[in-house]
């Protein structure tokens, strides 16, 4: 993964329709414990001026106190997703999401490049995350679709270009844009762990727009 109708039945909808697709975390850890501080950890964060939601804030002192205009409900669906990725998905580090509401995929695929802990990423050990991921699928915000085809081409093409030569192009269907990337998904043949897939990743992550990058 380096490891969200709208571009967010790309990568992950197709990822969400192989069953398991090697989902199962290896990594153990006391889920007791940190699903009490994962659940509560997402930090404040400096916030564009917004009108204020009204919202009690009770029992909720580390939640956003302000939420991005226009993207409230997306944003407010990230904050549920990494809420149950640290509780209960295994990651209690896992980071939090942008202003944007789009996961910081930067940070999600270093916290998934470490030994053992690629596998639950998207979803969290044995899919448990896998109702607020598509939960934060439905709430994105429609792209326009033909930008993200030409970003996730230019990508693909870039990824070739520095190494990893079966990494696929994406395409469009039914007017969606869907990522490219491993031509196996099920039983994948690009090792995302590699030194080059790593090196390939980093040059061309500038050819992705935001909230591509964790897709393809």
């Amino acid at each position: 993964m380096s490891f969200p109708t709208t571009t967010a039945g790309l990568r992950l909808a197709a990822f969400v329709a192989v069953p398991v697709l090697a989902l199962t975390v290896a990594c153990g850890g006391s889920d007791d414990d940190a699903g009490a501080k994962g659940r509560d950890a997402i930090a404040d964060v400096p916030s564009p001026k917004a009108e204020p939601s009204g919202e009690s804030t009770a029992g909720a002192e580390s939640t956003p106190s302000a939420k991005p205009a226009g993207k409230s409900a997306y944003y407010d669906a990230q904050v549920a997703f990494v809420r149950c990725m640290r509780a209960e998905g295994g990651y209690p580090e896992y980071p939090d999401p942008k202003l944007s509401g789009y996961l910081d995929w930067a940070k999600v695929n270093e916290l998934g490049s470490q030994p053992g802990r690629n596998h639950g990423i998207k979803a969290g050990k044995n899919n448990v995350c896998l109702p607020e991921l598509q939960a934060s699928m439905a709430a994105e915000p429609k792209r326009d679709q033909q930008k993200s085809y030409e970003s996730m081409l230019a990508h693909a093409q870039c990824m070739r270009d520095n190494g990893v030569s079966r990494f696929t192009n994406p395409v469009m269907s039914g007017g969606n844009a869907i990522p490219g990337g491993d031509p196996n998904p099920g039983s994948p043949v690009i090792d995302p762990e590699s030194p080059a897939y790593k090196k390939a990743r980093e040059a061309c992550a500038p050819k992705l727009l935001d909230g591509l990058d964790g897709m393809q």
